[in-house]
């Protein structure tokens, strides 16, 4: 387990990562449908998204100390089609990151606030990368991340669309020191 007092290291999936990121994506997928969600009940994600997340770099991940995989996200810097067809306004038009598929440890292996520390040390990869806006977006019933969104000073901008379905659309400028 990652105790609260040391700083979380999330660093980039190797293909070594593969499975232990599709078990604990299993696990969200499992608890969304247990909470009487739509989102990740449609075959997405699969194996094959995260291959290419690790492929193309976008994926990450936080271990314990056995290695095992109890966070994951996959952080994008080529920006995000969807996001191009915005209802809504985005709070920027300069270069952003993308956060998708964000998913934590249950059971066991959870680590209270584990995706708030996951998003926040996201904020510090994007500053050193040079990047000071992020969007994400989630399901309407989603109220884990919706709590996160809020915690962590998002701001809601509008709905996008993936596979047909309408997703709330969020948006956060960071500080530039």
């Amino acid at each position: 387990m990652i105790p609260q007092q040391h700083e979380l290291e999330l660093r980039i999936a190797t293909a070594a990562d593969a499975a232990g990121i599709w078990q604990l994506l299993q696990q969200a997928i499992e608890k969304r449908k247990q909470e009487g969600s739509t989102q990740w009940q449609d075959g997405y994600p699969n194996p094959d998204v995260v291959a290419k997340d690790i492929e193309n770099g976008y994926g990450y991940v936080c271990t314990d100390e056995t290695g095992a995989v109890t966070g994951y996200t996959a952080l994008i810097f080529d920006g995000e089609p969807a996001y191009e067809a915005l209802e809504g306004k985005w709070l920027t038009d300069r270069p952003y990151a993308v956060i998708h598929r964000l998913a934590t440890a249950t059971g066991q292996k959870a680590v209270k606030g584990l995706g708030t520390r996951i998003m926040t040390a996201v904020e510090t990869v994007c500053r050193q990368q040079g990047i000071f806006s992020i969007r994400a977006d989630t399901n309407f019933d989603n109220t884990g991340m919706l709590r996160v969104f809020e915690k962590l000073g998002y701001t809601y901008c509008g709905e996008v669309y993936f596979r047909g379905a309408a997703r709330k659309a969020f948006e956060k400028k960071l500080d530039t020191e």
